[in-house]
């Protein structure tokens, strides 16, 4: 396969992941400008709220990534009766880990009052809380399908899936939040509708799908099965939980400079995300041809496929970057009329553009070493580059060294470099055991 054939056959993949991506981003966006629009308590309870349950769906999200390299390698061997055994068990696990972080949370629940959140705001915090609580089942098994169907080449229907929860949860604000005058509680009643709507929509699109895999054939998933998905899926999750809390420490020492700082902040982070996001869905498409060629044993394609994916993100991420780099200030505007606050954004902007080569390759290699089932190193060293690199930097130049709330983004690019350089190296590692070489070079 030629580079060429190899790149487009990445972006067919990546392009419906990217869309589904930036449609939950803009549902985000739509949430928190309705609830603000209701009033202040509300969108402070519920900003209180998402970031308690932040880390649980990275966590949940980690578990259902174990699913694509499993049911990829089987589907590229031909192994339907094995892919639907593994959908199955995916569903399993999925399902048994949104419970028991559902217990975790209802016991942070019980205590909540001890939190030193402001007492006005426990009555509208509670009800939220609980809603959002009970959807967190319908949303692992969404992951799982949806993790599935990637892994099987089909990333356009979760794409549709998740436009039609974004549209119905819209609605539903609007009805629920305004017409009905439920305020954030009824943000919560939308989003867990949404949520239960997205594996129902999965779950008939598979009727369909089921016939054609496993000639209607009944499988019953297996305790080696579901260990199997259980050992990838930890260390993923771990691995996404570090490079999430990390930031949201990062977002504790803006705090601790001021309310422009986390301003600040709040907005390039939002921008950033725009651009993460195009990336990821270059890492999660190279995942799914690395996993269908892994499957297949095909071991110099596994390694040609993440090396032109790292170019694909290089290319991609250059326009963007330029893109927001010539905007900023515009963009700013689109969130503040703060001077204050736009000055800081625009001096973010050189930590930005250092940290993207080390964000490209942490992104497109972590999700190799996801695909070629490599993952317990990469959880040890994304708790050095974060944990042990990030973090302590972060607040080294921003207070020993009275960088503020510059030197926190500074400490960005050597945090994620570090992690792309590990994650590299460990990719290297495991072609050598494979009997193939690796370089940075597309031929």
């Amino acid at each position: 396969m030629t580079t060429r054939a190899r790149s487009i056959a990445i972006l067919r993949l990546a392009c419906p992941i990217i869309i589904a991506q930036l449609g939950s981003i803009l549902q985000g966006w739509a949430d928190t400008i309705m609830v603000g629009q209701y009033g202040t308590p509300e969108l402070s309870a519920a900003g209180f709220v998402n970031n308690v349950f932040n880390l649980c769906l990275y966590f949940l999200l980690g578990i259902s990534y174990a699913t694509t390299p499993v049911v990829a390698a089987f589907f590229s061997q031909g192994k339907h009766c094995e892919v639907l055994r593994s959908f199955h068990e995916s569903n399993l696990v999925n399902l048994l880990m949104s419970l028991v972080v559902m217990a975790l949370l209802f016991i942070l629940y019980l205590n909540i009052h001890h939190l030193g959140q402001p007492d006005e705001l426990l009555p509208l915090i509670r009800p939220y809380f609980i809603i959002l609580l009970l959807s967190l089942p319908f949303l692992a098994l969404f992951n799982s399908m949806k993790q599935y169907f990637d892994a099987l080449g089909n990333t356009k229907a979760p794409m549709w899936v998740m436009i039609g929860s974004n549209i119905l949860n819209f609605v539903l604000n609007y009805l629920l939040i305004f017409v009905l005058d439920l305020g954030l509680f009824g943000a919560g009643l939308a989003t867990f509708i949404s949520r239960a709507f997205m594996p129902l929509a999965m779950w008939l699109v598979l009727q369909h799908r089921q016939k054609t895999i496993g000639n209607g054939q009944r499988v019953l998933p297996n305790r080696q099965g579901i260990l199997n998905l259980i050992r990838l899926g930890i260390p993923i999750s771990v691995q996404l939980c570090l490079e999430a809390g990390s930031f949201n420490i990062c977002v504790l020492f803006m705090g601790w400079i001021g309310a422009a700082a986390l301003a600040a902040h709040q907005i390039m982070g939002t921008v950033c995300t725009l651009a993460f996001m195009v990336i990821y869905g270059i890492g999660a498409a190279a995942a799914i041809r690395i996993a269908h060629h892994r499957g297949i044993g095909n071991w110099e394609e596994v390694r040609r496929t993440a090396q032109t994916a790292v170019c694909l993100s290089f290319m991609i991420d250059a326009f963007i970057v330029a893109a927001i780099c010539l905007a900023s200030h515009p963009i700013t505007r689109l969130f503040t009329t703060s001077h204050e606050v736009t000055v800081l954004v625009i001096s973010f902007l050189p930590a930005f553009v250092c940290y993207q080569i080390g964000d490209c390759i942490q992104i497109i290699y972590a999700n190799a070493l996801r695909a070629i089932e490599d993952v317990r190193a990469m959880m040890f060293y994304a708790f050095v580059a974060y944990i042990m690199v990030s973090i302590p930097l972060a607040y080294l130049f921003a207070f020993p060294l009275h960088m503020g709330a510059v030197g926190i983004w500074w400490s960005f690019p050597f945090g994620l470099t570090t992690a792309g350089i590990c994650y590299y190296l460990q990719f290297c590692r495991h072609m050598r055991k494979g009997g193939k070489g690796c370089n940075m070079i597309v031929s």
